[in-house]
């Protein structure tokens, strides 16, 4: 049996004016969250169509390492420096469907 692990889909929408602040954000989470224990995949995408639309896909062992990582030092720098520079922040919690 496959082990089911935990998918985010993490979607961000960045005000215009920040978008290149934000995105020098988004990425000094790569290498340091893919170094986390429990980390599977951390990966960044930014929209074709908008670019002030990122979203990371990101596979975690379990809850309990995804909630390690947003209470990381690097997760919470994150979260004060781009304060008040988002118009959206959205989390999907997702699991892995078999067939």
């Amino acid at each position: 049996m496959k082990k089911k692990h935990l998918t985010i889909v993490a979607r961000i929408l960045v005000k215009e004016e920040h978008r290149e602040s934000v995105k020098a954000e988004l990425l000094k989470l790569l290498d340091v969250t893919r170094a986390e224990e429990g980390n599977i995949s951390y990966d960044l995408h930014q929209d074709n169509e908008n670019p002030n639309l990122f979203l990371f896909h990101e596979r975690w062992v379990n809850q309990e390492y995804l909630q390690k990582h947003s209470q990381s030092a690097h997760f919470v720098q994150f979260q004060k420096a781009t304060e008040g520079k988002l118009e959206d922040f959205t989390v999907h919690k997702m699991t892995e469907i078999e067939n």
